[in-house]
């Protein structure tokens, strides 16, 4: 018996970048990884060692997938309710548990659950100064870490830029967002990873506008900024293992989205981008260029705001051909 053979193996549902980026985690701790994924060109399937090319929607390829994993998460946008739960109720652990991402899709239950909590809850709210994330972890166990509240931007509903932490908020201000995060995952007995997001009103008025299961875009910042990425920590979480400090690295840590742009091979920008500015961490997702399409996500760190997000801005634009020196 070999000394790997008593760490866990994890099963993911999707070959996204979430995916991919959950791959990278595991192999810090040491802990197996196995994709059912509907293709072996996928994000993740690309550096996956152990790959089932199947279809979530399949009893048969789900529960053949399952075997010999201890715990399945996921990397998926639409999820086969009946199958999962068919599965959980012979034994399968899911983490998050299906009826937390369930409730968490019924916007009718998740405004009646804040309310009946007095927290304060998005309804046709048209003007706000920013949004604002914050990311947090929950084990079964009960352990919980929370990040920094971060500041976003999104373009067409698209998320573009990320600045951890967010600038111009009070500790008490942070403080405050970050314990009703917790009370969030309390409320809807999240375990793993999860995303709330803001709404920055102004006057110190805030209003929460989502719930995201799972790592997210806005969290992307965590791998080069945190001491523990949100991937490693949702890993943590839903195998109940110690989970890992959030702490900042840097003073500031800016994330912007690379899209798909007039580069079909990215590879000559992106030797371009690692030699104009060699503070840039460039993170690619191995997908097929196309227009508008998310491929990659750019960090960086320091102490001076407007310098890291021009440097950021430009790296992404560059990547995806917006710009050409």
């Amino acid at each position: 018996m070999t000394s790997r053979s008593h760490f866990p193996t994890v099963g993911i549902l999707g070959a996204g970048q979430m995916a991919r980026m959950l791959i990278e985690a595991a192999t810090r701790l040491n802990i197996e990884i196995k994709l059912l994924s509907k293709s072996s060109d996928e994000s993740a399937a690309l550096i996956a060692n152990n790959v089932t090319v199947g279809d979530v929607n399949n009893y048969s390829d789900l529960s053949v997938f399952a075997l010999d994993t201890d715990v399945i998460t996921f990397d998926l946008k639409e999820f086969p309710y009946e199958n999962l739960k068919r599965l959980e109720k012979e034994g399968q652990v899911f983490r998050p548990q299906i009826s937390a991402i369930e409730q968490l899709e019924n916007s009718d239950f998740i405004k009646k659950t804040l309310i009946d909590a007095n927290l304060p809850f998005q309804d046709n709210v048209a003007n706000f100064e920013r949004q604002l994330s914050v990311q947090a972890a929950r084990s079964e166990h009960g352990q919980t870490v929370v990040y920094s509240v971060v500041q976003i931007k999104k373009i067409d509903e698209i998320l573009d830029e990320v600045i951890a932490p967010a600038p111009n908020l009070s500790d008490a201000q942070a403080s405050e967002l970050q314990l009703i995060t917790l009370k969030i995952s309390e409320l809807f007995d999240i375990y793993g990873v999860f995303t709330v997001e803001f709404l920055d009103l102004g006057n110190n008025k805030f209003l929460i506008s989502q719930i995201k299961i799972g790592p997210t875009n806005s969290g992307l910042w965590t791998i080069d900024g945190a001491t523990t990425s949100q991937f490693e920590n949702h890993l943590r979480a839903i195998l109940n293992l110690p989970l890992g400090s959030p702490k900042l690295l840097a003073p500031i840590t800016v994330m912007v989205n690379v899209l798909g742009g007039q580069y079909l091979d990215m590879y000559k920008p992106f030797l371009h981008c690692m030699a104009h500015d060699p503070d840039l961490r460039i993170h690619l997702y191995g997908k097929e260029v196309k227009e508008g399409r998310k491929v990659g996500h750019v960090n960086i760190s320091g102490n001076d705001l407007s310098d890291l997000l021009e440097r950021a801005h430009h790296a992404a634009d560059y990547l995806t051909g917006r710009i050409t020196e």
